[in-house]
């Protein structure tokens, strides 16, 4: 029997499908509504195609999320999700003019099947447990990227009309203005008027809900009198307009902070449960949040990546060398998982003090002119790799292995 090939060009309200066999012949076509009866819909066309459950049809489709691919990947067939850019270089290998539907797109996808499946990841069989702390730790760290961004667009906002509060707040690590004890003083005083007649029990009082217990006398006599000093303002009603929009980055600055907490204590609940999370947090400078992130973009299927290379591409820390002729070049790797690559620089870092030997490997890349971004990105890459071999041997992370002495030291 005939080998078959099924593209689904994926839409808000409807599917267009193509089923084709191993010559490229196109044997069924067909538009599903996104629901249920079109999924039932899918199926009977795959059956009619001959679908049987001990060689199901593999799906090509461009999305690897959502309810249909979950729907698919329940009834065991394999299902690939194909890059967009690719399905568009693929496009132009079956004519010049350009033209595109969703038709035609579902066929591509049927056909990069049938021609480059071997070249093509199916989706991985992570577990339910797996998915679920990628769905959380990605949310968490969206929380996470909406309070910096938040606190970047405050800070530039009050450049414009309440440099006062700058000052005030410029002391205040790990965020700035974006610290529980400026928002609560920035909610009832959003303008330098306003913060002008604050009075110092209003002051202590605001601290004290930040769970201010140390030196309150003295922070509530230095931003009384930064309040109360003189600088450049706006005309008022231009004050008051800035006010009102600082009111409303704070009311999204504090969801986002709760967001970010809540989040996390669920993400470290769910990190905990999983079998993995041993292994992985025995690392240097790996705790259960940065140790949930690196798993959700992982994942728990260990033959998704075929050797330690694969994991080290995916992640961006190997690098890309472009030869031709004579020219050769080695690059930072740009198409990669940014979320396990923003998770592996704070990895590195975390690593430097605890671990001697990822602590000696950072200073050998900096003793040879590596960059500031680097010789993490070298040390990120080493200890990867080292995941990968204890996740696949079911071993925690042995330092002595790892970084063995290095010849010049033990010389």
């Amino acid at each position: 029997m005939a080998k078959l090939f099924c593209g689904i060009d994926w839409a808000e309200h409807h599917h267009d499908i193509a089923i084709v066999d191993d010559t490229g012949v196109r044997v069924a076509k067909a538009r599903i509504s996104n629901d249920a009866a079109g999924l039932r819909a899918l199926l009977e066309l795959l059956a009619g195609a001959g679908d049987h459950p001990d060689d199901p049809i593999p799906v090509a489709i461009e999305k690897p999320h959502g309810l249909l691919v979950a729907c698919l990947r329940a009834t065991g067939r394999q299902v690939f999700a194909i890059n967009p850019y690719t399905v568009s270089r693929y496009r132009d290998r079956h004519g010049v003019a350009r033209k595109k539907s969703d038709e035609q797109d579902a066929l591509i996808l049927a056909n990069i099947l049938r021609t480059d499946m071997a070249a093509h990841r199916p989706l991985p069989a992570d577990s339910d447990l797996a998915r679920a702390i990628t769905v959380l730790a990605r949310a968490q760290q969206d929380a996470v990227w909406d309070r910096i961004q938040l606190g970047q667009r405050i800070r530039s906002l009050l450049h414009d009309y309440f440099t006062a509060a700058l000052q005030a707040f410029a002391h205040l690590r790990n965020g700035g203005v974006t610290r529980a004890e400026a928002r609560v003083i920035l909610a009832p005083a959003p303008t330098p008027a306003r913060a002008a007649v604050l009075t110092r029990g209003q002051l202590r009082a605001a601290l004290k809900r930040a769970r201010r217990a140390r030196y309150l006398d003295r922070d509530v006599e230095r931003l009384h009198a930064i309040f109360r000093a003189e600088h450049m303002r706006l005309p008022d009603l231009i004050e008051q307009a800035m006010g009102h929009q600082l009111t409303a980055l704070l009311g999204q600055l504090e969801a986002a902070c709760t967001a970010e907490q809540n989040l996390a204590t669920r993400v470290e609940e769910s990190f905990a449960q999983h079998p993995d999370a041993e292994i992985i947090t025995s690392f240097p400078g790996v705790g259960s949040l940065v140790g949930a992130r690196i798993l959700a973009e992982i994942g728990d299927d260990r033959t998704r990546f075929t050797d330690a290379r694969g994991l080290k591409a995916y992640a961006g820390s190997a690098p890309v060398t472009r030869a031709s002729g004579k020219s050769r070049h080695i690059m930072t790797r740009k198409v990669k998982n940014d979320r396990l690559a923003a998770a592996g620089y704070i990895w590195a870092f975390a690593a430097l003090r605890p671990s001697p030997g990822a602590r000696g490997h950072y200073d050998r890349r900096k003793a040879a002119d590596d960059a500031h971004t680097a010789a993490p990105r070298h040390l990120f890459n080493r200890l990867i790799g080292c995941l990968y071999h204890c996740l696949q041997k079911r071993r925690t992370y042995d330092g002595s292995i790892a970084f063995p002495p290095h010849p010049a030291a033990v010389a």
